[in-house]
């Protein structure tokens, strides 16, 4: 799961690990954020148990809640976390599976203690527009 402050397009199908920062593509070009203080480039592992096809283009996924804490500092800002498959296609064709808006964007602050939780317990946290 990557995250980004640039709104990903319902036609982006690949995520190119190759750049410098990974780049959501086909429509939208949307970049991650920089890696720093605890966001490593590609984002971070989710691991998925279930998804369900909600109809018009949005699933709802279950699967383990993850954190991401920023450490030294902050990262982001970011609004967007895009879902992708590390282990499909090859390293600048890894397939989108969906993305999931926040709302607004933030950034996490180590010194806040801020941490950013893709929450799996509630349903209503998770539902993602499938590309």
């Amino acid at each position: 799961m990557l995250l980004t402050n640039a709104a990903p397009s319902a036609a982006d199908t690949v995520v190119d690990t190759t750049t410098g920062t990974c780049t959501v593509k086909a429509t939208s070009n949307a970049a991650e954020i920089a890696a720093q203080n605890g966001y490593a480039k590609g984002g971070f592992a989710v691991t998925i148990a279930s998804v369900a096809d909600a109809g018009s283009g949005v699933a709802t996924v279950t699967g383990t809640d993850t954190a991401n804490n920023p450490s030294g500092g902050t990262f982001g800002p970011f609004q967007w976390a895009v879902m992708y498959n590390d282990t499909a296609g090859t390293t600048s064709t890894r397939p989108v599976i969906g993305f999931w808006n926040r709302g607004s964007a933030i950034t996490p602050d180590s010194a806040n203690g801020d941490t950013f939780t893709l929450n799996f317990t509630d349903a209503s946290n998770i539902v993602l527009t499938i590309t």
